[in-house]
C-alpha cells in the first residue's frame, strides 16, 4: 500500500507502508546508528518525534524482549530505506513491522533516507506527518499543526516504584528514563527508588538518598520549570549526576541557558573529549537542544566535555558541590560503551560523601 513522508516545506517522498495503519505527525529527526532500532524506538526521549533511520537496512533481526528501553513506545512514527522482508534472530519474538501494528506507530519504507537527512541537515529540524494519501490541504494543515510540549509529563511515571537491591540508596528522577540505566545502577549493587518528573526536593530527600541521578528524557528542558527547585536544593544534600534532558536541566537550575539545535545528536558515534583527562569517547546520543556555552561564564559550573565536530558542551561539572552531568547516553543501549565509567565515577562520590559522615559545602575544589 501506499504511504508518503510529507514535510512542512511542502516536500513528498513517497513509499509503501508498515507498522499501524494510522497518520502520524511530529518533527522528523534522524539516527545514524546501524543497529539497535529497537532501543531507539522505545527510547522515550524520541516522544512526539518521528524517527528516520540513516542505516539502509532496519528490521533484520526483529524485535526481541531483552531490548526494550520502555514498554510502551512514544515516538510517532518510523522511517526506513528498507523494511528487511525476513527477520531472523534467535532471540526474536515478532518483525518490525508486527510490532509496530501491535503499538500504533505507523511506518513508511522506501524512502531515499540519505536525501531526506541531507534536507534536514541543511533546512534545520522539520514537522513532517506520514499519510496514506496526500490532497491540497495536507501541507497547509501540517504547517498549522501545533506540536505537543508535555512530552516529558507524557513519559515519566505516573507513581514512584523500587528496583531493590543491597547497596547504595540512589533516587532516579525520570523524566522518561531507560531501562538500560536502571541496568548500570543495579550492577553496581544500588537501591533504586525511580520518582516521577515533579518530585520536590522534599520527596526525594525523603528516601535518604545516597545519590540522586536526573535521567534522559524528551522535548525542550524548559518544559519543566518546577523541577529548577528541586535540583538547587537537592544538589546541596547530596551527590547528583544528570544525563541527557537530567544535564540540560542541571545547567538551567544553576543560572546557564538551553538552545535548540539545528537539528540534533542521535545515533552513537559522536566522539566526545574529556577535557580533564584529553580522553576521547564515541557516545551515544539522543537530543534536540544544548547547552549555551556563553551562558556559563557567570555561574559555579565549569565544562568537562565537549563534542569534538560542533565543540557543543557535553559535560559539566559543579565547582562547589558533589555534582556533574554529561549529555550523552554513557549508558550505551544501543550505542558504544565507552563511557560507562562514569557510572562508577558516581558510586565513587558517593562513597566519598558516605565517608565523610557530613558534606561540608562551600569550598571551591
Amino acid at each position: 500500500m501506499k504511504r508518503y513522508l510529507v514535510l512542512e516545506d511542502g516536500n513528498i517522498y513517497p513509499g509503501q507502508a508498515f507498522g499501524a495503519e494510522t497518520a502520524a505527525v511530529g518533527e522528523l529527526v534522524f539516527s545514524t546508528g546501524m543497529s539497535g532500532y529497537q532501543e531507539s524506538i522505545t527510547d522515550q526521549s524520541y516522544n512526539g518525534e518521528i524517527l528516520m533511520f540513516t542505516f539502509p537496512l532496519i528490521g533484520n533481526y526483529g524485535i526481541n524482549r531483552d531490548d526494550y528501553e520502555s514498554i510502551t513506545p512514544t515516538c510517532k512514527g518510523v522511517v526506513v530505506h528498507e523494511l528487511a522482508r525476513r527477520a531472523n534472530n534467535w532471540r526474536m519474538d515478532l518483525s518490525l513491522d508486527d510490532y509496530l501494528k501491535e503499538t500504533g506507530v505507523p511506518g513508511i519504507t522506501g524512502v531515499d533516507t540519505r536525501t531526506v537527512t541531507r534536507h534536514i541537515r541543511a533546512k534545520g529540524a522539520l514537522k513532517a506527518t506520514i499519510v496514506d494519501e496526500v490532497t491540497e490541504n495536507t501541507v497547509k494543515d501540517l504547517q498549522n499543526t501545533k506540536l505537543a510540549t508535555d512530552q516529558i509529563a507524557q513519559s515519566t511515571t505516573a507513581s514512584a516504584y523500587p528496583v531493590p537491591t543491597h547497596g547504595r540508596k540512589v533516587v532516579l528522577v525520570d523524566y522518561g528514563l531507560k531501562h538500560s540505566i536502571l541496568r548500570e545502577l543495579s550492577d553496581r549493587h544500588c537501591n533504586l527508588m525511580v520518582l516521577p518528573a515533579d518530585a520536590t526536593a522534599e520527596q526525594v530527600l525523603a528516601q535518604d538518598p545516597d545519590g540522586v541521578m536526573l535521567t534522559n528524557g524528551p522535548g525542550n528542558p524548559k518544559s519543566v520549570p518546577e523541577t529548577l527547585k528541586m535540583i538547587r536544593e537537592v544538589e546541596k544534600h547530596v551527590p547528583l549526576f544528570g544525563i541527557c534532558m537530567g544535564h540540560q536541566l542541571f545547567a538551567l537550575a544553576n543560572g546557564a541557558d538551553t538552545f535548540k539545535m539545528k537539528f540534533g545528536h542521535r545515533g552513537f558515534n559522536h566522539p566526545v573529549r574529556d577535557l580533564t583527562t584529553g580522553r576521547i569517547d564515541f557516545t551515544s546520543q539522543n537530543h534536540g537542544y544544548a547547552v549555551d556555552r556563553n551562558s556559563l561564564a557567570d555561574t559555579e559550573l565549569e565544562i568537562t566535555h565537549e563534542e569534538i565536530n560542533d565543540k557543543t558542551v557535553e559535560g559539566l561539572r559543579h565547582k562547589i558541590y558533589p555534582a556533574f552531568s554529561v549529555q550523552y547516553h554513557p549508558d550505551a543501549a544501543p550505542g558504544p560503551h565507552d563511557a560507562a565509567y562514569l557510572f562508577d565515577r558516581f558510586m565513587k562520590l558517593i562513597d566519598e560523601n558516605k565517608a565523610k559522615g557530613t558534606i561540608t559545602y562551600g569550598q571551591k575544589n
